[in-house]
């Protein structure tokens, strides 16, 4: 029996502001979803997700169920590590894999208890058996690295998921000499400019770009995806996402709203999150200095000259919203009005300055369940409930 499973460490369970609402695997690292990425090169579904226990009901789109603690993994299994971003190019046929240096993934020999994993602490180094192949990937060492990463990622993705599609002719200037891919089905009107002199683009299809566009290579443009003017460099738009005003070095890991102008740079932004009109990140401090960020064990250096903000799932900001070089904003969080916040704005929150209130529960349901209508996904009894234990583990 061969099945795949992907594997939160505990490095990645401490992956805030994202860690309380979803597994690593299922974030966007380049073009590509993580998981999407090992299922590609092993050829296989997965099976299961191993992470923190609060997730077990995690459901979204296409992703498996989360391995409850007193499951078994079967032998033959594949199970990854999803801190490392595998290329797309690579592929995994034998009894594990090393990148780095380090083992990313192991076959299990015997029947194995999910409990073994259960607190993110084993490494796979200690249940490998024989010698893993060489991968090329990116090990994701803190949850700031997927911004810092991004644009050499893209250069990598780009082509190689370009070359498998059926593509139409890009409407607009090309210029930069090199590679547009825009998938059939894509909807590009005229006066668009594809700038590809630091990297490819691709538009996939049922996107739309509106006229008086700039497109700054390496960019992805994820299915139904609507770009709405201005100039979008650097970044990975994921499905279902609206993008207007200036973006560089962003990840959007699909159904955002940024629907309007102001600047947003090197950030992240989860699922669900609307940005009001105006808000913007600053990306770089004014000594040119490197950002430091929280983190659950503190504020740290993160070694980067550019990092702008990572909005956490379902994260809200007003209308002229400002925040500063290496913001945290955590999911559920539902701030606005003229004030700046501090560097890190705990899980649902709520309010116009600080102390902020807490974001009432059941009032949060209710947006959230309106705010995924609108992109016509219910939230079920199921998806009430997994975000009802997140709501519980909020950290301040």
């Amino acid at each position: 029996m061969t099945a795949l499973y992907l594997y939160d460490d505990a490095i990645a369970r401490e992956f805030e502001p994202f860690a309380l609402t979803r597994p690593v695997s299922e974030l966007r690292a380049g073009a590509e979803i993580i998981r999407h990425r090992w299922e590609r090169i092993t050829g296989l579904k997965a099976a299961g997700i191993v992470c923190a226990a609060h997730l077990v009901e995690f459901t979204e789109g296409d992703a498996p169920a989360v391995v409850s603690a007193n499951a078994v993994l079967p032998s033959g299994s594949i199970v990854a590590n999803s801190r490392l971003v595998p290329s797309l190019a690579g592929k995994i046929a034998g009894d594990g894999a090393i990148s780095g240096g380090k083992v990313c993934a192991v076959r299990l020999k015997a029947d194995t208890p999910a409990s073994q994993f259960a607190d993110g602490q084993l490494q796979l180094e200690g249940i490998a058996s024989g010698k893993g192949e060489a991968l090329d990937g990116r090990w994701m060492n803190a949850v700031w690295d997927l911004v810092g990463t991004l644009n050499d990622q893209l250069i990598e993705d780009i082509p190689l998921l370009g070359a498998e599609l059926k593509l139409q002719k890009p409407a607009g200037e090309v210029y930069g000499g090199g590679r547009v891919f825009i998938e059939e089905g894509a909807k590009i009107d005229p006066l668009v400019a594809f700038d590809t002199s630091a990297g490819p683009i691709l538009i996939r299809k049922d996107a739309a770009v509106a006229a008086f566009t700039r497109l700054i290579g390496p960019l992805y443009i994820g299915e139904h995806a609507t770009v709405m003017g201005d100039s979008i460099s650097g970044c990975s738009i994921g499905e279902w996402c609206k993008v207007r005003g200036e973006m560089s070095s962003t990840i959007m890991l699909g159904h955002c709203n940024k629907g309007h102008t102001g600047f947003v740079g090197h950030s992240y932004l989860g699922r669900w999150v609307n940005l009001g009109s105006g808000t913007t990140t600053s990306n770089l401090k004014n000594t040119y200095g490197t950002v430091q960020m929280w983190s659950p064990r503190g504020v740290v250096d993160t070694g980067m000259q550019f990092l702008g903000t990572l909005f956490g799932d379902h994260a809200k900001t007003g209308i002229g919203m400002m925040l500063t070089t290496g913001s945290v904003i955590g999911a559920g969080a539902n701030i606005f009005g003229t004030t700046m916040p501090s560097k890190a704005v705990a899980p649902f929150s709520w309010g116009d300055s600080e102390p902020y209130s807490t974001f009432e529960e059941e009032k949060f349901l209710d947006v959230a369940a309106r705010v995924m209508a609108r992109r016509h996904v219910e939230l079920d009894e199921r998806g009430r409930r997994y975000l009802k234990t997140c709501y519980a583990r909020r950290w301040s």
